[in-house]
C-alpha cells in the first residue's frame, strides 16, 4: 500500500485517535505507572505542571515509563515529571539549583534566554568549565536572576530534550509589570513521539521526507493539469524534480510520529485553565518541541502581545500567532462571557495540533476547530527575485554548472510589498529598508555572497535574492482572514539600550542537503567550524540568510540578539529569531558575557551541523 494513499492516513489517523482515547482512560497525563511521588500526582490530578519557588532548588533528572497514547514508553523527567516542574524566580534573587543526574548517560541543563556567567550556561564542553553532568553526580548552578519574565530550560546532552527534560521559568519583576491581570497561566507546547529520538534521526538520514505523508500524487497531478494546464504544470514539476525537493516538505517529523501536547496534555485529554468572566488571564506560552512550529489562537478571543522571548514590548492585538521552537509570548485574553475556549496550536504542517480550554466550568467544553489547509512552499521560499522572472536570482546547486560565487546585488530586494501603515503613522520596516538599510536598527544593505565552502554535495541550494519578510504572517497564515502577529508588530516597551552603530558585521548562511540530511552554517557543519570570535564590548550585527526552503529558529546564548525591524529607538529584544525559507534576517549583538557560548538552530536534528561555538574575549 502506497505511503500516499488516503485510506492510509485516514487509519492512521484513526488510530492514532483510539490510542489517544486508551491514553485517557488509563491517565495519559505524561507520567504513568504510578510510581511517581504523591506531591507529583496531586500537581497531575490538578492539570497542570508541578511548580517550585524560592531561591534553593533541587532536581533530579531521571528515567521512567510514561503513557501518552496508551502505550508505556520511556522518557527522561525531571523529578518525576513531564513536563519538568515549573521553576519560580524572582528578579533581584540569587538562585541555587542542585541538579542530580540519576541516568545512565551524562546530562545538562541550560537555563534558555537567561542571561548568566558562562560557567553556568549548561552546555557541555562550550560553557567555560562545563563538561556536562556525570551519571551519578550532581551539579550546582549558581547565579543571579538579572532580568523578569518568561523562560525555560532543558537539557543540552543528546536527544533528553525530546524525550521530556524541559520545563518553565517565570521570572517575577521587581517593579509591576505595566499591565494588570487576575490569573496567570503557563502553556507550554511540545512534541512527543513513542519512537527513540535515535530511531527517528536515523530514519530522516535515511530519508530526509519519510514522516511526510502529503508529497503530491496523481491525482494532485491530474488536479494541476486541469488548473494550469500541461505546460504550465510540467514546467513546475520539472522545477522541483531538478531541485530534489517537493513544496510540501514543511516539517521533517509530522503528526505521523509525533503527538502535540499542551502542558503535557494529548489532544483528547487537553490542559484546563479556570477563569472567571470580566477576568484578565496571562498566558505564557512557550514552544518547548524538539522540531514543531506551531499556530496558536482562540476562537472566539482577541489576543494582547505584551512579552516576546520574556521582554517586555508595545501590547499588540492579533488573533493568532506562529511560535517558532524555543520562543516565547506572553499574551493577556480577557474572555467576558461565561462560556468555554478552546486553546488551539496546529503544527505548521497542519499534522495535527494541541489543545487546551479556557473554562468557567470544569465540565463546560468549547468546539475544536478544523485545522487550516496544509501550506505550499512557493517561489519566494526558494529566495528567488520575482521581479525579474520566474526564476530570477536563484541559485539551484542541483542545476548549477559553475562554480563561481555569484554576487548579487540585494537592496532593491528589502522593499517587502504588502506592509500595513503603522497605527501611529509612522512606515513599516519595508518602507524604512529602501532608505535607512545599513543603519542601527534597520537591517543590514550588504551584498549576498556565498563563500566558497556553500559549493559541493552537502549543500544543494543557495538563495541568491533573499529579503526580509518580517512583515509577512508566514507560510500557510497568509490572508486567512484573522490578523496574525508579525515580527514587524514587535517594538520593545522599554527605548533600546544601545544605539551604538555595528563596528562590524557577521554573515552566517543557513545551509543544508535536504535530501541528506545534512546542515550546516556556510556550508560547513559545526564538527569542521572554527569558532566567532567576538571582542568584549563591541556592537556586531549578524546577517542570517536562509539558503534552504525551511524555517529556522536561530538561538544565541548568553546575550540578547536585538532585532532589527525598523524603529531604532525601539528595537525588540529576543533569544531566538526565526529565519524564514529563503528569507534573511538582521540583529544586533552586544558582546558584554565573557566566555563561551552556544549558537545554533534550535531544531533538535538540525542542531549536530547548524552549530557555532561564539567566544566572547
Amino acid at each position: 500500500m502506497s505511503r500516499n494513499d488516503s485510506n492510509f492516513e485516514s487509519k492512521l489517523f484513526n488510530k492514532k485517535r483510539r490510542r489517544f482515547v486508551q491514553g485517557m482512560t488509563v491517565g495519559s497525563v505524561a507520567i504513568g505507572l504510578g510510581i511517581i511521588p504523591e506531591s507529583i500526582m496531586a500537581a497531575v490530578q490538578q492539570n497542570t505542571p508541578q511548580t517550585l519557588k524560592g531561591t534553593n532548588f533541587d532536581l533530579t533528572i531521571g528515567e521512567q515509563a510514561v503513557n501518552i497514547t496508551g502505550v508505556n514508553r520511556p522518557a527522561t523527567t525531571v523529578n518525576g515529571s513531564l513536563p519538568a516542574p515549573t521553576l519560580y524566580f524572582q528578579e533581584g534573587d540569587d538562585v541555587t539549583l542542585n541538579v542530580k543526574n540519576a541516568l545512565s548517560v551524562d546530562s545538562s541543563i541550560h537555563w534558555h534566554g537567561l542571561i548568566l556567567p558562562s560557567a553556568m550556561d549548561g552546555v557541555p564542553h562550550i560553557s567555560e568549565g562545563f563538561k556536562g553532568i556525570k551519571p551519578g553526580e550532581t551539579f550546582t548552578y549558581k547565579f543571579p536572576v538579572i532580568q523578569s519574565g518568561t523562560y525555560w530550560y532543558h537539557s543540552h546532552s543528546g536527544f533528553q530534550e525530546q524525550t521530556g527534560v524541559y520545563g518553565a521559568i517565570v521570572i517575577e519583576p521587581k517593579k509591576t509589570d505595566p499591565f494588570s491581570y487576575d490569573k496567570d497561566y503557563v502553556v507550554m507546547l511540545s512534541d512527543w513521539s513513542d519512537e527513540k529520538p535515535e530511531n527517528v534521526y536515523g530514519k530522516l538520514k535515511k530519508l530526509s521526507h519519510y514522516y511526510n505523508f502529503r508529497e503530491r500524487t496523481a491525482g494532485d497531478l491530474y488536479d494541476d493539469i486541469r488548473k494550469d494546464g500541461w505546460a504550465m504544470t510540467w514546467s513546475k514539476r520539472g522545477m522541483w524534480n531538478d531541485m530534489r525537493m517537493s513544496d510540501r516538505d514543511i516539517s521533517d517529523v509530522t503528526g505521523y510520529t509525533y503527538t502535540f501536547l499542551m502542558n503535557g496534555q494529548n489532544p483528547a485529554t487537553g490542559w484546563t485553565g479556570l477563569f472567571n468572566p470580566g477576568e484578565k488571564i496571562r498566558l505564557r506560552f512557550i514552544n518547548s518541541a524538539a522540531m514543531t512550529f506551531f499556530d496558536v489562537r482562540i476562537p472566539g478571543l482577541k489576543m494582547t502581545v505584551v512579552a516576546a522571548d520574556g521582554q517586555l514590548v508595545k501590547p499588540v492585538s492579533i488573533d493568532e500567532f506562529r511560535i517558532g521552537v524555543a520562543e516565547t509570548y506572553d499574551v493577556i485574553v480577557e474572555p467576558e462571557d461565561n462560556k468555554a475556549y478552546t486553546v488551539f496550536a496546529q503544527a505548521i504542517d497542519r499534522s495535527g495540533y494541541a489543545r487546551g480550554t479556557l473554562t468557567p466550568d470544569p465540565q463546560m467544553k468549547a468546539m475544536i476547530p478544523a485545522m487550516d489547509a496544509a501550506p505550499l512552499l512557493g517561489h519566494k521560499d526558494m529566495g528567488m527575485d520575482m521581479s525579474g522572472g520566474a526564476h530570477a536570482g536563484h541559485d539551484m546547486s542541483a542545476m548549477s554548472k559553475s562554480p563561481a560565487v555569484p554576487e548579487m546585488k540585494c537592496g532593491g530586494n528589502m522593499d517587502m510589498s504588502g506592509g500595513d501603515k503603522r497605527s501611529d503613522g509612522g512606515m513599516t520596516f519595508s518602507e524604512h529598508a529602501v532608505d535607512k538599510a545599513g543603519k542601527a536598527g534597520y537591517g543590514s544593505a550588504r551584498e549576498i555572497v556565498h563563500a566558497d565552502t556553500e559549493y559541493g554535495p552537502h549543500v544543494d541550494m543557495r538563495s541568491d535574492a533573499p529579503a526580509y519578510r518580517l512583515d509577512e504572517a508566514g507560510i500557510g497564515l497568509e490572508n486567512n482572514g484573522r490578523k496574525v502577529l508579525t515580527y514587524a508588530d514587535l517594538r520593545n516597551y522599554y527605548p533600546t539600550p544601545d544605539k551604538r552603530e555595528p563596528s562590524r558585521e557577521i554573515d552566517i548562511h543557513l545551509t543544508g542537503n535536504m535530501s541528506r540530511y545534512m546542515w550546516s552554517m556556510n556550508g560547513v557543519k559545526f564538527a569542521d567550524a572554527e569558532p566567532i570570535k567576538l571582542k568584549f564590548g563591541e556592537r556586531v550585527r549578524f546577517n542570517l540568510v536562509n539558503d534552504t526552503m525551511m524555517n529556522h529558529p536561530i538561538h544565541l546564548h548568553g546575550m540578547w540578539s536585538d532585532l532589527e525591524t525598523g524603529d531604532p529607538d525601539f528595537i525588540p529584544r529576543k533569544h531566538t529569531i526565526i529565519v524564514p525559507p529563503g528569507g534573511k534576517a538582521s540583529y544586533l549583538v552586544t558582546a558584554d558575557a565573557k566566555g563561551g557560548w552556544a549558537y545554533h538552530c534550535h531544531l533538535m536534528y538540525h542542531m549536530m551541523g547548524m552549530f557555532r561555538k561564539v567566544e566572547v574575549v
